[in-house]
């Protein structure tokens, strides 16, 4: 028998979390962000779930050539660009829409040699202070880009560093407006938080990313309970060991954890080269049989220790739970001091994945 620890992707849930995505921007277009291979999920394993999306929005040039060799034909939104200048006629040839965030990007534009002209995207710098040109430049640099005859829809684009807040688009967007002042521009800029909480953003094109798997963008479960979100990732396990302790018995590496009575733990095929945190505290919950308790000890590589005093009737074999419908990954990340995203994009390439 193979190692119990599982990865299932629910793409059914997928599905829905993209129709309420949508809802939640009703006018605007969808770019469905599955960089990072999807949020850990696997982009060639859960693309075709997101058909009824509007475009889909990456990192990798060999993510997009891999969308357009399973038969994508809509857009296709590289969120950072090219890297390089030589990668422009792959750019031509699937007809990639370009992100344009630096100087040297729009002169490898002026001097490529394409069959038709490439879309872009302006990305402006509005507080975040990684990627995108200064406020101040974007109406000159909209007019050189409109002049380029490589070039062909232009839309202006920025990124928002706190929109979980109420009140973390203000500044942003009085920015934003700043910039666009005069401009006949289509735009996009809501993130996953934006969409669902800042319809004040959304224009022409939001870009959902961490919704669509059925996470928060604050990393506060509570926060999406009540939008009919999912998650679509679960990974499960198995107990593999049961221990009986004593008073002051210790568990796992460097005594993290000692019993304070007489206690029953179970011992969970999974650890942190399966991608759950090493750092999870005492306590981050987990579901044993239906029944919800916590870990115990320190995260091994290969195991992991979970109190089954709330549920005694467990033993080996009994089916676990590390996170999905019933553990949201965002509690199990705030217990490690992380969030959700992190998680999903760390499930190891040895845990089996299946999708139902």
């Amino acid at each position: 028998m193979s190692r119990p620890v599982l990865a299932s992707i629910d793409l059914q849930a997928l599905k829905e979390n993209l129709a309420i995505a949508r809802r939640a921007a009703a006018g605007a277009r969808v770019w469905s962000v599955v960089k990072a291979n999807a949020y850990g999920h696997g982009l060639d394993r859960v693309w075709n779930a997101l058909r009824e999306t509007d475009g889909f929005a990456m990192l990798n040039l060999e993510e997009a050539i891999l969308l357009r060799e399973r038969g994508w034909k809509g857009p296709i939104l590289l969120l950072e660009g090219f890297f390089h200048a030589d990668e422009l006629p792959l750019f031509d040839k699937y007809r990639l829409t370009t992100s344009v965030h630096s100087n040297w990007q729009i002169k490898a534009l002026q001097n490529a040699r394409l069959h038709a002209p490439i879309d872009v995207y302006l990305k402006i710098n509005s507080g975040m202070n990684r990627l995108g040109f200064a406020p101040e430049r974007v109406n000159s640099l909209w007019q050189q880009l409109r002049g380029m005859s490589n070039v062909g829809a232009i839309t202006l684009m920025s990124h928002f560093a706190q929109a979980e807040n109420t009140d973390g688009v203000a500044a942003p967007m009085r920015l934003i407006e700043q910039a666009a002042e005069g401009l006949d521009c289509p735009r996009s800029l809501a993130n996953s938080a934006a969409t669902m909480w800042h319809p004040e953003t959304h224009f022409d094109w939001v870009r959902p990313g961490i919704v669509l798997y059925g996470a928060s963008p604050s990393g506060q479960w509570q926060d999406i309970a009540n939008t009919g979100l999912k998650p679509v990732m679960t990974l499960s396990s198995q107990i593999i060991g049961v221990q009986n302790l004593r008073a002051g018995d210790a568990v796992g590496y460097g005594s993290r954890y000692r019993a304070s009575r007489e206690q029953r733990i179970g011992i969970v095929a999974c650890g942190y080269a399966d991608g759950y945190p090493r750092i999870a505290a005492n306590g981050t919950p987990v579901l044993v049989d239906g029944i919800r308790t916590g870990t115990v000890g320190a995260i091994s590589m290969d195991m992991l220790a979970v109190d089954l005093t709330p549920c005694p009737q467990a033993g080996i074999g009994t089916a676990v739970e590390l996170w999905g419908q019933e553990i949201k990954i965002d509690d199990v990340a705030a217990s490690a001091g992380t969030v959700g995203y992190e998680l999903m994009c760390a499930l190891a390439p040895r845990v089996p994945v299946v999708t139902v």
